[in-house]
């Protein structure tokens, strides 16, 4: 079953979370993404049952090989994306912004060529 826009938005928080904190609880994705507990623990669930991510003893969320894949994905896409409209003239909070909201509906194929423009400016 293909992964639905929030739920990648919740594995890529999980990724960058594990990279700040080093471990992640779901309390810590609520805080961040500024949900409710129970609305991220709904979409715990989905992501666990949909083999995304598993949940240890201590209740600390992990990325399965599939999840990482895809958090990395839309983690790459995000940053790559908010620094090229930065250096298009656009203010650090629109960029990323505006990343965050084309990153999930933008093709590999028109990712990619974007990357290769981007590329050769840096």
């Amino acid at each position: 079953m293909p992964i639905q826009e929030s739920g990648e938005m919740y594995l890529e928080t999980i990724l960058y979370l594990t990279k700040e904190k080093g471990s992640v609880r779901a309390i810590d994705v609520a805080e961040h993404m500024g949900y409710s507990k129970p609305s991220v623990s709904r979409a715990v669930g989905l992501l666990k049952n949909g083999g995304y991510i598993t949940v240890d003893d201590e209740g600390f969320l992990v990325l399965t090989d599939s999840g990482k894949d895809i958090a990395e994905k839309i983690y790459e896409r995000h940053t790559m994306l908010t620094e090229f409209f930065v250096r298009l003239g656009v203010d650090p909070k629109t960029a990323s912004d505006d990343a965050c909201k084309i990153e999930h509906h933008l093709s590999d194929k028109t990712f990619t060529a974007i990357k290769n423009h981007a590329e050769k400016f840096k």
